[in-house]
């Protein structure tokens, strides 16, 4: 004979749905999210990817120490995770939003120097100084690091890893290219197609970050009174 099957408790329910709603956000909706509620997800991650891309980019075209650092660029990524926790969102999409924002913060400024180089850098042969084995390397792969000097004899600052190989010996020449308004360290040349593919990878990191937010705020949705922002308030 069967035993009937028996409902969890009402506690254990409310529970499970409390712990679903805190980590993925309510979403108590019916069908299609609201037009509004996604234009307010789009506004947010949209307005924050641009403003941390356009930070960085523009701190390393101009040279502004806090901006080119990616710092800026951390302060909106956290600006935009606050945002998200204000409105209801869920803290597992928030905590991939705000992991999102700081890869992107960080890895613009390097792909905006690349950019940079390219646009208005100058090429010039340097001559190595000395080889310094980089992590790794001991293992028959890894970096090399090559102090360099201009025609001159005067060190650059920036030791080259581009260009610089285990048969590399104090005396060759690489080719470095140079920012002419010294914003940029100079770097060795990079290898075709390597530019490119860092703009496209940081371009899909920002769309990541904006469709992050999009989910985000649109799962933050509640019918109560919980929800405060001025887009909760239209269904009043």
């Amino acid at each position: 004979m069967r035993r009937p099957c028996r409902r969890p408790p009402v506690a254990e329910v409310r529970l499970a749905a409390h712990l679903r709603a805190t980590l993925w956000g309510p979403a108590e909706f019916i069908g299609p999210p609201p037009w509004w509620l996604v234009g307010e997800g789009l506004l947010a991650g949209v307005l924050g990817a641009g403003l941390i891309v356009g930070a960085g980019a523009m701190g390393v075209w101009t040279g502004t120490p806090t901006l080119a650092s990616g710092e800026a660029g951390l302060v909106l990524a956290a600006a935009l995770a606050l945002y998200l926790l204000i409105t209801g969102a869920g803290r597992a999409l928030v905590g991939v939003v705000a992991v999102l924002g700081v890869c992107l913060a960080l890895l613009v400024p390097q792909v905006a120097a690349g950019a940079v180089l390219a646009h208005r850098g100058q090429v010039q042969s340097v001559v190595v100084t000395s080889v310094e084995a980089g992590p790794g390397s001991g293992r028959g792969h890894g970096r090399y690091l090559c102090s360099v000097a201009d025609s001159d004899g005067a060190p650059l600052r920036t030791r080259i890893w581009r260009g610089c190989r285990q048969s590399t010996r104090p005396g060759d020449a690489l080719t470095v290219v140079f920012d002419p308004e010294g914003h940029v360290p100079p770097r060795g040349l990079a290898a075709p197609g390597t530019e490119r593919a860092a703009l496209i990878g940081a371009g899909t990191l920002a769309l990541a970050l904006a469709a992050g937010s999009v989910i985000a705020v649109v799962r933050s949705f509640r019918l109560g009174p919980v929800r405060t922002s001025t887009s909760q308030r239209k269904t009043g």
